[in-house]
């Protein structure tokens, strides 16, 4: 005679309680001699009743509990509204740990203020984390210091040509020992092409510092001017020295022509006081002034015209920013009568240009200054004291 005592224990919602289950079976078996089997007798104990009384009133106990802690819960939720509750770490372990337990369809259907995928997914990170070795890792390769990192993108900027290992090299001979491929990595991180032949294509920029002494520049500004014959229009040319930012006026004329530009063109470059004599390239744009005939005089004396793109002014930039200078500091403040009197003004900023104003593009130093007393300060004026010098007399 056996008794087998199975125990179940199930979960209703949030109710943790439970409901304890007895089943007996195989009270006694008792083969007949005839092979026939005989009724099963179950006979009950007096303390298997008594366990099932108690079991009974600690689940009923365990449910009152879960109820109010549920409703408990609920008012809480209700006082919160829709503020997120903000748990710290501990805190999701310890949910973490219990909501394993319980499951995924027990959760979704007792928990009101953490979803189910949300506990379960601190559940996973509480796994890794007991498993995390990330703390025991030994540091990688060492980084290179920002310093040096500024060294290379330095080389780069200023070096069109050089790749990776040229600039290793270089980096070598002033002690840095680094690897051509953190060269790699650095460059391609600040969008620099680690290839020897970065860019072929030379700037317009480096093309001007590498024949900076060799450079000028010609444009025409406009005016108007009142004559005789009303209110004309008079074309100032002129011309810039990029090494020195010195300004010459060329000429000055109402009415400029092929024959006009043409002696123009001989004038800048006389080999005895040309403007151009000692200079190898010219910049100018596409005006149609600038003619076939006086490309054709300035080759013939050495000095290659260069075209810039249409319609792109930022690329004779220096005798724009001339052009702006003049107009706005001189001649858009003045009522001009007659061309002699254009002349006279024009004349008079040349001078203020060329000694007497200081020029950031040189450092705020002047292009050909005056000789420099140590006296008490003075000012000189010009143009009625439209334009000013001030210098320490003798």
């Amino acid at each position: 005679m056996s008794c087998i005592l199975l125990c179940h224990f199930s979960l209703r919602g949030f109710n943790v309680g439970m409901d304890i289950h007895f089943l007996f079976i195989y009270n006694s078996v008792q083969l007949q001699k005839n092979n026939a089997f005989k009724v099963m007798k179950m006979r009950t104990r007096p303390w298997t009743m008594l366990l099932m009384m108690m079991a009974g009133w600690l689940n009923r106990h365990q449910q009152d509990v879960i109820e109010y802690l549920r409703e408990e819960n609920k008012i809480l939720r209700e006082k919160l509204g829709t503020k997120r509750i903000i748990l710290n770490d501990n805190q999701r372990m310890r949910l973490a740990r219990l909501g394993k337990r319980i499951g995924r369809k027990v959760l979704s259907e007792a928990c009101s203020v953490f979803s189910p995928d949300t506990i379960l997914m601190w559940h996973r990170k509480l796994i890794a984390s007991k498993y995390d070795g990330s703390g025991n890792r030994k540091g990688g390769k060492k980084r290179i210091t920002p310093e040096l990192e500024d060294l290379i993108i330095m080389f780069a900027r200023k070096n069109k040509t050089w790749g990776s290992r040229r600039i290793k090299g270089a980096l070598k001979h002033l002690g840095f020992n680094i690897c051509h491929t953190t060269i790699d990595k650095v460059l391609k991180r600040n969008g620099y092409n680690p290839s020897p032949d970065r860019d072929r294509k030379t700037l317009w920029a480096e093309f001007l510092r590498t024949h900076w002494e060799s450079l000028a520049a010609i444009d025409f500004f406009t005016t108007e001017i009142y004559t005789w014959a009303g209110l004309t229009r008079y074309y100032v040319l002129v011309t810039i020295d990029y090494a020195t930012r010195k300004v010459e006026v060329v000429g000055i004329s109402h009415q400029p022509n092929g024959n006009w530009m043409k002696q123009m063109a001989r004038n800048l470059t006389d080999p005895l006081s040309g403007f151009l004599r000692d200079k190898k390239y010219l910049i100018h744009d596409r005006d149609p002034l600038f003619t076939k005939e006086f490309r054709h005089i300035l080759k013939d004396s050495g000095v290659k015209p260069i075209r810039t793109l249409p319609m792109a002014p930022h690329l004779n930039c220096m005798i724009e920013r001339f052009v702006r200078s003049i107009k706005s500091e001189c001649i858009n403040r003045m009522l001009i009568f007659g061309e002699r009197h254009l002349e006279y003004i024009v004349t008079e900023y040349m001078e203020h240009y060329n000694h007497e104003r200081p020029h950031q593009g040189l450092d705020d130093e002047m292009i050909e200054p005056p000789p420099q007393g140590t006296g008490e300060i003075v000012c000189r004026e010009r143009l009625g004291g439209l334009l000013k010098y001030y210098r320490r007399a003798a």
